[in-house]
């Protein structure tokens, strides 16, 4: 990497810096807006609400990166195109090329970034911050989540209404399916935790179907074995989008076992494998934009930005729930709007002057 190629990398990723905290805080701001009428419920007030939107910060830097990268891109060479400076590289002899390979190096930085993001700092600041809201505003014991989960374990049917811990549950009916899908029995358990390997139930009421009749019986404790883990629990409480891509795997390999249907889950997979290369894409395409419109000023440049970050937005939305509505292949589901946007910022370097 040579100094004029460094010096536009650095010009670039400077420029998408500014940009970057500038959307994040007007998100913040929006969302923080957004969860007022919350406050107020138990002990969530707006102090809770400011440490709340802040723990979700990174889930929003990771959302918003392919608009910053592509308004950061566009910022950076159009600052430079509008001191001259991208005309005295060209007749040095830059090539369109080596302005595309510089933006795809910053973009390869960026891309990094974003899987740092998506991989890590988002679920953790997610799952903290739905955490410490549940138990703001309700109670420890309803720490972990505040609405009911489904979940089945081969031939068991969860209902859990209270998820305590990644290790603990209240108030939950676990009911038996025989092979022909028909219920055998209900147990209905006080509590359940994980100890050693196995699950320990406690105020067990318990209700079988035999023969035409019903028989029930009362357990103080029990022991329950089951492949259902707390890991599972935890990945189960998070939304997709906040899920890693190591636990959305196992999230997946653990549906797969028990025959339900993991499709949205695949596809935030593939999008989550997808995005470094649409933040790579989105600073491609703002090469040509950037060398089409030299006379345009800053407000033109930042215009034509959020209109295509906007308009890639929506269609990649679409894209992902037209692919799930008529069975698309994953792939393309998530992977065809960015492929597209790269095969348009190519074409537009090739016939850029």
């Amino acid at each position: 990497m040579n100094r004029i190629t460094r010096y536009l990398v650095s010009t670039i990723l400077g420029f998408t810096a500014i940009t970057g905290l500038a959307l994040v805080a007007i998100y913040t701001f929006i969302s923080f807006v957004s969860e007022i009428d919350e406050t107020g419920e138990g002990g969530f007030g707006m102090l809770q609400l400011l440490w709340y939107t802040l723990m979700l910060m990174p889930a929003g830097l990771y959302t918003l990166m392919p608009i910053i990268a592509l308004l950061g891109t566009l910022m950076g060479l159009g600052a430079l195109a509008a001191q001259n400076e991208i005309n005295a590289m060209r007749a040095s002899g830059v090539t369109l090329v080596r302005l595309g390979g510089a933006a795809l190096l910053a973009g390869a930085v960026l891309g990094g970034c974003a899987v740092l993001l998506g991989d890590w700092l988002a679920p953790l600041g997610n799952s903290a911050a739905q955490a410490f809201k549940n138990k703001s505003r309700y109670s420890v014991e309803n720490a972990v989540s505040s609405r009911p989960v489904w979940l089945r374990d081969g031939a068991n049917v969860l209902h859990v209404r209270a998820l305590q811990a990644e290790d603990a549950m209240a108030d939950l009916d676990i009911y038996t399916l025989s092979p022909q899908l028909q219920i055998d029995q209900v147990m209905h358990v006080d509590r359940a935790h994980f100890v050693d390997g196995h699950w320990e139930l406690s105020g067990v009421r318990t209700t079988r179907f035999e023969s035409g009749r019903t028989v029930s019986e009362s357990t103080p404790q029990m022991r329950w074995d089951a492949t259902l883990s707390p890991e599972v629990l935890r990945l189960f409480v998070l939304e997709a989008n906040s899920l890693s891509t190591p636990g959305l795997m196992r999230l997946i390999s653990y549906m797969d076992e028990n025959g339900l249907d993991a499709q949205a889950y695949r596809l935030s997979l593939w999008r989550k494998l997808v995005a470094p290369f649409t933040v790579m894409a989105m600073m491609l395409i703002a090469v040509p934009f950037v060398l089409g419109s030299q006379r345009g000023g800053a407000g033109q440049r930042l215009l034509v930005g959020i209109m295509v970050g906007l308009v890639f937005y929506v269609v990649n939305e679409v894209t992902a729930s037209m692919g799930q509505l008529f069975g698309w292949p994953i792939l393309a589901s998530a992977g065809l709007p960015t492929l597209v946007l790269a095969a348009l910022a190519v074409l537009r370097l090739k016939r850029a002057r």
